[in-house]
């Protein structure tokens, strides 16, 4: 059978596709960041107080000049990991050593691809996370725009789908947003969690020579390293799933709401009309406008939720170092992001343009909807709360008067129709914002001053 000649040895064709899988393809969006930490690992080892020096500080200048050259091939889209690579770990050295020779050779010094993959994959996710903040902040700030746009328009509140009590489009939107916003606060803890240096930890057990790595960690705008090099190995797989699981939690979210727009637009209901440009026609049938976008999201989110398990199923009977299966996780990590990801874009502008009709919404309303209101109002007036349920349930006729936007005006407290609090949802959201801000502000501002250019690229 034929071979190839690899860096890391000769090894049998079939074989060597076998092994590499999709990372030849998956690995191009990890190009950057694994210059990133090259950058960050070479320069470390500029300053190893061993005789002699293993690089010197002119050779970590050449070698990130020709990191910085690597990414800038890679945004124009000519540079390109090869099968005899394996992945984007050996391209990178293989194009060093190619442009620098023997010192192209030291770079790997001290690390093991283990270790790059993981310090990869957290600057990847640190990045993910960030955008997806920010555009879960502002899905839920459309939905806060639509909310008090609509706020005192009434809305019949469902229990078990049947018809509840008043309530208003702008509680039924808000309600969304504020889900989102707890959904932030899960992105923060991934955030948190994720924002680990795990480079040092070489084959999972750290190496003989005195590698400073907090000295790393602090390159790569790290909140800190990882302090057990054993665990730095073997938090890969559980940082995946915890950053799934956040996003699944986003696209829990995301589906309910849009199976409420699927719900409320059908005919018998027509409350909300969902943009022209966000449905779909029929191939047979022409008058057809179908909420495609909604249904999708619906599914995506499942979708999101399996790679979450599988990253868990493939980890939670791995043996303690590294184990191969890891590959697999890597693909259910990036698909998860990006579809999470495409779902918050897509979502923002449909609700922005969504028009709702005042008029359906008002005929919803029987006079059933305010027996609970009505009971509640004599309880005010001195009858116990059983009297007052079944005088009402008894006499639901004394209902049929009764104005839904009086009603709902009658919800001032806490939290209700009339009494959401406008500026708690701008606080949470400007929150969000500030904080995404800072966090790019400082990644940028680590990684210019370790490849001495601005980073990114204007």
């Amino acid at each position: 059978m034929a071979k190839q000649k690899t860096t890391v040895g000769t090894i049998d064709n079939a074989v060597l596709a076998f092994t590499a899988g999709r990372d030849v393809e998956l690995d191009q969006v990890l190009v950057e960041v694994d210059c990133i930490g090259t950058a960050a690992h070479v320069a470390m080892l500029s300053k190893m107080p061993v005789k002699p020096r293993l690089i010197t500080e002119e050779e970590r200048g050449q070698v990130v000049e020709g990191l910085v050259e690597i990414i800038g091939l890679a945004r124009k889209g000519k540079f390109r990991i090869q099968l005899a690579d394996q992945d984007v770990h050996l391209a990178v050295e293989r194009t060093l050593t190619a442009k620098l020779g023997d010192l192209g050779k030291k770079v790997h010094t001290c690390r093991s691809r283990n270790d790059q993959v993981a310090v990869d994959l957290r600057l990847y996710a640190k990045q993910q996370l960030l955008e997806t903040l920010e555009e879960t902040a502002a899905l839920a700030a459309a939905l806060v725009a639509f909310g008090r746009k609509h706020e005192a328009v009434p809305m019949v509140g469902r229990t078990h789908m049947q018809p509840g009590m008043p309530s208003s489009v702008g509680l039924w939107a808000t309600a969304h947003a504020e889900s989102l916003l707890d959904d932030c606060e899960g992105l923060l803890h991934a955030y948190a969690l994720n924002d680990q240096c795990p480079l040092g930890s070489a084959a999972s057990y750290g190496v003989p020579l005195p590698i400073d790595r907090q000295l790393v960690s602090d390159l790569l705008g790290f909140a800190r390293p990882t302090h057990n090099v054993l665990y730095a190995n073997n938090g890969r797989g559980k940082m995946e799933t915890v950053v799934l699981g956040a996003m699944a939690q986003v696209m829990l979210t995301l589906s309910r709401l849009a199976q409420d727009f699927m719900l409320f637009t059908m005919p018998e209901f027509a409350y909300f009309r969902l943009p022209a440009e966000f449905c779909t026609g029929s191939s047979i049938m022409p008058q057809k406008q179908n909420p495609d976008v909604c249904e999708l999201v619906r599914a995506k989110a499942s979708r999101v939720k399996a790679a979450e398990l599988g990253v868990y199923d493939l980890v939670k009977g791995s043996p303690t170092g590294y184990n191969r299966d890891l590959q697999e996780a890597k693909e259910l990590f990036m698909e998860g992001i990006a579809t999470t990801r495409a779902c918050l874009r897509i979502l923002a502008p449909m609700v922005a343009g969504t028009q709702v009709d005042r008029q359906k919404l008002a005929d919803g309303f029987t006079p059933d909807v305010f027996a609970t209101d009505r009971a509640l109002e004599l309880v005010g007036e001195g009858m116990p709360f059983r009297d007052a349920y079944h005088h009402v349930k008894e006499n639901l006729h004394e209902l049929e008067r009764i104005d839904p936007v009086a009603a709902i005006r009658r919800k001032t407290h806490l939290g209700a129709p009339m009494g959401l609090d406008w500026a708690y949802f701008r606080h949470r959201t400007n929150g969000v914002e500030a904080f995404v801000r800072k966090e790019h502000k400082a990644f940028s501002k680590a990684v210019s001053r370790l490849l001495g250019t601005e980073y990114p690229a204007p």
